[in-house]
């Protein structure tokens, strides 16, 4: 089993934009493996690479019987249509608060073979795809709530058992970034 430790909010991982995929290689598919089982194993909606501290743009989902993974997203949203619902993050250990997204989501990328995946989701698939994608460009799902949720979000945190945890350690990506090495 390749269960990882998650990140917890905090560590600088979780705010800094990751990198495009670029190898499509075994260690590619051993970081899919490892989000996979850690993801399950928490268990979780969803599993961002750099929740395990690794800068790519990677994430893994597990919605409705529905386990894959997206390499590279895009996201677009057919309408306008909202949703309110209770959202947490496995990098918030407890937390779980009303958050508004886009109802209907698609997101588009590869597979860690490289092949072209189209994913559309409403409901949960759209939230789970938005807040995974959300960790990919650093942005927290704390950074969605309104003014005064946030505070009060924020107060919750710093009284959390886990506050204060965050492992600042970063792992470099042995992947090239944008074709150089690194």
């Amino acid at each position: 089993m390749a269960v990882k430790p998650i990140r917890l909010f905090g560590d600088p991982v979780l705010r800094t934009p990751a990198e495009p995929v670029v190898d499509f290689d075994k260690e590619l598919r051993n970081l899919v493996r490892d989000l996979t089982e850690t993801m399950i194993e928490a268990p979780g909606a969803g599993l961002a690479a750099p929740q395990l501290g690794v800068g790519l743009r990677v994430f893994t989902y597990d919605v409705d019987d529905h386990v894959g993974h997206l390499v590279n997203p895009e996201l677009s949203f057919p309408d306008d249509q909202e949703q309110d619902g209770p959202e947490g993050c496995l990098s918030f250990p407890g937390l779980t608060v009303d958050c508004r997204r886009h109802l209907h989501a698609v997101a588009r990328g590869v597979n860690m073979y490289g092949d072209p995946v189209v994913l559309e989701g409403t409901a949960l698939m759209a939230r789970c795809v938005q807040h995974e994608t959300d960790h990919l460009d650093g942005v927290l799902f704390i950074d969605r709530l309104d003014r005064e949720t946030k505070k009060a979000v924020m107060k919750a945190i710093r009284e959390a058992e886990w506050a204060g945890q965050a492992t600042p350690e970063v792992k470099v990506s042995p992947h090239a970034m944008h074709g150089r090495p690194l």
